[in-house]
C-alpha cells in the first residue's frame, strides 16, 4: 500500500507538469504562428495559457528556448505527416512524390495558413547561431535530402539537382500561400515537379 501511494504521488506531479508545459507551448505556438515571435511577449503567453510566469520559466529558461521548442513541434508534425504518406506508398516512389506534394499543397490551402513556420523563423532571425534558426535550416536540408532519395528511387539522372530545384519551388509555394496558385497549391507543385523531372539537361 505504501508503495502504491508513493507511485501515485510521483506520477501525478509529472502528469501535471506535462500538462502545464504542453499548455504553455501550445499557446505560444498559436501566437507565434499567427503574429510572429517578435510581436509576442512572455506576459501575453502566460496570460493566454493561464499560468504563472514562474511556470513558464520553469520549463523554458528563455523566450528563445520557447521559440525553439515551438519550431521543434512544427518540425515533428511535418515529418510525421511525411512518414505517414511514405508508408502508404511504400515501393512506389513516383506515386509517393506526387502524394507528398499533394498534402503539402493542401497544407498551404488550409484555413488560417500563415506561411511556413521554418521560413518565417529564418526571416525573423538572421543570426545563424540562433537555436530556432538552426532548426529551420536543418528542416530545409532534410527536405532536400528526402526529395533526392525519392528522385533517385524513381531513376532520375540528377536527383540532387532535382531536389534542390523542387525544394526552392516548394519554399516559394509555402511563402506565397494560395495567392499565386489559381488551380490550387497541390496541382501547382505536382505540375512543376513533372516539368522539372522532364526538363533536358545541358552539358
Amino acid at each position: 500500500m505504501r508503495l502504491d501511494r508513493v507511485t501515485q504521488s510521483q506520477v501525478k506531479p509529472s502528469d501535471d507538469a506535462t500538462s502545464v508545459r504542453d499548455r504553455i507551448l501550445r499557446t505560444a505556438g498559436e501566437l507565434f504562428y499567427r503574429e510572429g515571435t517578435r510581436a509576442i511577449g512572455v506576459d501575453l503567453i502566460v496570460e493566454r495559457a493561464g499560468v504563472a510566469k514562474t511556470s513558464l520559466y520553469r520549463y523554458f529558461r528563455t523566450k528563445d528556448d520557447l521559440i525553439e521548442a515551438f519550431l521543434h513541434n512544427e518540425d515533428r508534425d511535418f515529418w510525421q505527416r511525411w512518414d505517414e504518406v511514405s508508408a502508404a506508398h511504400a515501393g512506389k516512389p513516383a506515386r509517393e512524390l506526387d502524394a507528398q506534394l499533394k498534402w503539402i499543397g493542401d497544407r498551404i490551402a488550409r484555413p488560417g495558413y500563415r506561411g511556413c513556420p521554418q521560413i518565417n523563423i529564418a526571416a525573423e532571425y538572421a543570426d545563424e547561431d540562433h537555436p530556432a534558426r538552426k532548426v529551420a535550416v536543418a528542416h530545409k536540408a532534410e527536405l532536400r535530402r528526402r526529395l533526392a532519395v525519392l528522385a533517385k528511387e524513381t531513376g532520375m539522372a540528377e536527383p540532387e539537382r532535382f531536389a534542390l530545384q523542387l525544394s526552392i519551388v516548394i519554399d516559394g509555394a509555402l511563402s506565397s500561400g494560395r495567392t499565386l496558385h489559381a488551380a490550387g497549391p497541390a496541382s501547382f507543385l505536382q505540375d512543376i515537379a513533372r516539368t522539372i523531372s522532364a526538363a533536358p539537361r545541358s552539358g
